[in-house]
Order: structure tokens, then C-alpha cells, then sequence
């Protein structure tokens, strides 16, 4: 994709305006907040996955934001401490948390997770680097953006 910026404006517009406003803004919030990041489009069959990483491989992925036709969440590392218990799903590598708004990133339980997320980083973000927002994957067939 020549131009990665309409690229992910496009991949937004599939969903509601107000799926496609909250993920944008959350996605707009970290990358203004993560200059150093990598943010890597991944339009995938399920959800659009927009992971923030140290360098351009899924394996340098510090954390994603995933937005499903009726939520957005932000998914990390289930090794993270989650004193709260706020994380959802029981899988053994990735968890998530729904978030209600780009104010969520500023609720205490849900900073501190992402701050660990970025602490544990490996490789850690290098901040005299300036990420690049890249096209990873378009998968050609996808389930419905918006609620049926």
C-alpha cells in the first residue's frame, strides 16, 4: 500500500462512526505518546489489529488495539502483573482489556498495565527512533465490520 496513512483512514471507515472515532482516537493518543513506536496494521479476518512495536516484526509487538464491530480492546502480554484483575479471556500469551474511550488509557489500572507493557518491552523502544506506520496484512476475506 503506497500510502499507509489512507490505508488505515479506509480500514477505519468499514466500521460505525462510533467503533471507527474511538479507535482512532485511541490509536491517534498512542502514537502521539509513543513516537519511537512502530505501528503495524494488521487487517485481519476477525478485527483490525494495530500493534505498537520496538521494530517492524509481530514478534517486537508490545501491545495492540483491536477494534471488533462492538468494542475496541487493547491486548498485551498475559505475563504482565494485573493486580486488579481487569484483564479478560484466560489465554495463556495475549489478554485483553475492553476500553470505553480514549479516557480509559488514563484510568490507573489500565496505565499502569501499559506502562509495564512498555517496561518489559524486548527489544525496548529506542526514543531516538521515529516510527513508521506500516501496512503488515490485508486479509481478503473478513467477517463483517459492522454489526449485523
Amino acid at each position: 500500500m503506497s500510502d499507509p496513512e489512507a490505508g488505515l483512514a479506509g480500514f477505519l471507515a468499514k466500521y460505525t462512526p462510533e467503533i471507527a472515532a474511538r479507535g482512532g482516537a485511541i490509536i491517534a493518543r498512542l502514537r502521539a505518546e509513543l513516537p519511537s513506536a512502530n505501528v503495524l496494521v494488521y487487517d485481519n479476518y476477525n478485527a483490525l489489529a494495530v500493534g505498537f512495536a520496538a521494530n517492524e516484526k509481530v514478534s517486537g509487538v508490545i501491545f495492540s488495539i483491536a477494534l471488533y464491530p462492538r468494542w475496541v480492546s487493547i491486548f498485551m502480554s498475559a505475563k504482565l502483573d494485573d493486580p486488579a484483575g481487569i484483564f479478560k479471556g484466560s489465554g495463556g500469551t495475549v489478554r485483553h482489556v475492553v476500553l470505553d474511550g480514549v479516557s480509559a488509557l488514563d484510568q490507573p489500572d489500565i496505565a499502569a498495565l501499559v506502562a509495564q507493557a512498555i517496561a518489559r518491552a524486548e527489544p525496548p523502544l529506542d526514543p531516538a527512533s521515529q516510527g513508521k506506520l506500516v501496512i503488515k496484512s490485508v486479509s481478503a476475506k473478513q467477517r463483517p465490520r459492522r454489526p449485523g
